[in-house]
């Protein structure tokens, strides 16, 4: 349980401070971690609203599991059929911000997943949208079960995720190795007052969850956001290869969910 603390406090500590907090008038995490070139929006859109095909039209309840603030135009209309949206988040910040855009459909709760209690069969559909992976490795499948269990029979749970293996993980653990011996040989490393807590397990391990639920996975985006804009070049050659890998993604699932950066898991409760 000290793991699981550890890593918890580790992503409050870094969302409640530093996240959400504006420079240049845009929050820390999508500096970070989102690719906010012009170039690069119609993809990164489409890519956002891939989770739209699996919510289902309507419903009373949405769960949001680490939703933040709901910084998007695309996560809004993921609730937009909905009454009412459980936003659940270690960050009073993030929450105040998300009550901002959703007003008294929501409902805002700041606490662990795990000191939250919901009625079996609750929600229509439940979200996770890139929060699972700041989860202790070792408490991931228990937050996967009681998302199942808060989830009605037949209806959603669905994880964007990150994939390990993919092909630019592959091609950059060998240099990462090499890098992290270097500095514990010479103790050049020094522990950043922003790291945040993440463990991603194979795609292998979600088939654990067959016994209680159906699932599928498929490409949400087949980069990070600090590749993409390393690979595609801001201008109209790059919009046009943004055009060409959506397509690809869409045609050869299979092919971008195995080598992909980002999955999207669509668990649908037995």
């Amino acid at each position: 349980m000290d793991h699981y603390r550890s890593a918890e406090k580790m992503v409050a500590v870094f969302y409640n401070e530093h996240g959400w907090k504006s420079r240049q008038g845009i929050a820390e995490d999508t500096l970070r971690w989102e690719d906010l070139r012009e170039h690069a929006q119609e993809y990164v859109s489409k890519s956002r609203l891939r989770v739209m095909k699996h919510i289902p039209d309507s419903g009373d309840f949405l769960l949001d599991l680490g939703s933040g603030p709901i910084q998007y135009a695309e996560y809004l209309l993921y609730s937009r059929n909905f009454n009412h949206r459980f936003c659940v988040d270690l960050s009073y910040p993030a929450l105040k911000q998300a009550q901002q855009h959703l007003g008294s459909r929501g409902v805002y709760l700041c606490s662990s997943w795990f000191q939250v209690d919901f009625k079996e069969n609750f929600f229509d559909c439940s979200l996770c949208i890139h929060t699972l992976y700041h989860i202790h490795k070792d408490f991931q499948e228990l937050a996967i079960r009681k998302l199942l269990q808060a989830t009605q029979t037949g209806k959603p749970v669905i994880v964007v995720y990150s994939n390990p293996l993919s092909i630019m993980n592959l091609i950059k653990y060998p240099f990462r190795f090499v890098s992290r011996l270097f500095n514990w040989v010479f103790r050049k490393y020094k522990k950043n007052e922003l790291d945040l807590y993440f463990y991603t397990h194979p795609l292998s391990w979600w088939h654990q969850f067959q016994d209680v639920a159906e699932f599928q996975i498929f490409p949400w985006r087949s980069f990070s956001s600090k590749d993409q804009k390393r690979i595609f070049p801001n201008n109209g050659f790059g919009a046009l290869l943004f055009k060409i890998l959506y397509y690809l993604e869409a045609e050869f699932p299979k092919f971008f969910v195995k080598f992909g950066q980002y999955p999207l898991i669509v668990l649908t409760k037995k």
